[in-house]
């Protein structure tokens, strides 16, 4: 009976050691999801708007205007450009992150995949461990970048993507991660990158829209089209970023209930046992005081 209480309670100190840690954990993640939230919160409408913009005049300009960056080719290669985080313990978001990527790859590239075409350039240690062991070709330079999240940083693999779709090394480029809505809410996409998408009417035609150019459009887009395609991968690292940090507190909360409930299942199994040990002594006494009078 002692073995079984020594036991006990050496779980109950196993489990509040634990739940220290996941307390803390979802501490720290608090503070750093503010500061995530209130980056991507700033950057969002300015992104979206700049990728507006692009896209409709990309949809305007006529036919005539060379736009390396927006030329339709037939998809033969593929990049994926996956962005999960550097570490665990943020529930399944990392997992819904690399599932979706696959999805996209199963649905809609699921030839070019059987040819060896398609390419991973992961952001994030998750993700690039997960693409290596399962033997994807993959772009190697640019997965640390959390460690020193920055544009500048995070530029780099923006021009690495762009340069290769110019060079025609890939005719596609995709980017799947998190949109942040709130700590207990991510939403998985998929999104376009290369060739820049068009905006489209209802009856599937480019739309025009009515732009002023000043100065010529070849310069305005020559300057413009690189600086917000680093925009918007920028704008998807810091989604995932905060995506990232809401998913590890709302794990690490749900993990601190969990401990919460399995402690007091615990302490109800450690009562029992006492009692009943404290039960057994009894009657061992009375047992013993009975069998010296007799």
């Amino acid at each position: 009976m002692s073995g079984q209480l020594k036991e006990v309670r050496n779980r109950i100190k196993s489990v509040t050691s634990t739940q220290q840690i996941t307390k803390a954990m979802k501490m720290v993640s608090a503070a750093k999801l503010r500061r995530a939230q209130d980056a991507i919160v700033q950057m969002r409408p300015y992104a979206q708007k700049l990728q507006e913009m692009l896209s409709n005049i990309v949809s305007s300009v006529s036919g005539d205007m060379e736009m390396p960056l927006a030329e339709e080719r037939t998809a033969e290669r593929i990049l994926m450009i996956p962005v999960t985080s550097d570490r665990g313990l943020c529930g399944a978001y990392n997992t819904n992150v690399i599932k979706m990527t696959r999805a996209v790859i199963a649905e809609k590239y699921a030839a070019q995949d059987a040819k060896g075409n398609v390419t991973i350039l992961p952001i994030g240690k998750k993700g690039y461990e997960f693409f290596v062991r399962n033997n994807f070709k993959v772009v190697d330079n640019y997965w640390g970048l959390f460690s020193d999240l920055s544009f500048e940083n995070v530029r780099e693999a923006a021009v690495f993507a762009q340069q290769a779709f110019l060079n025609k090394e890939y005719d596609r480029v995709e980017i799947v991660y998190s949109q942040f809505k709130n700590a207990a809410t991510q939403m998985f996409v998929s999104e376009p990158y290369l060739p820049i998408p068009r905006v489209q009417n209802e009856e599937g035609n480019n739309q025009n829209a009515d732009f002023i150019f000043e100065p010529s459009k070849e310069t305005l887009l020559t300057e413009l089209m690189p600086k917000i395609l680093n925009t918007q991968v920028y704008k998807a690292v810091l989604d995932a970023n905060a995506s990232e940090h809401g998913a590890r507190m709302t794990a690490m909360d749900k993990a601190s209930e969990n401990a919460n409930e399995l402690l007091r299942s615990l302490k109800i199994s450690y009562n029992r046992a006492r009692q009943a040990a404290i039960t057994t002594e009894l009657t061992e006494i009375v047992s013993g005081a009975a069998a010296l009078q007799g």
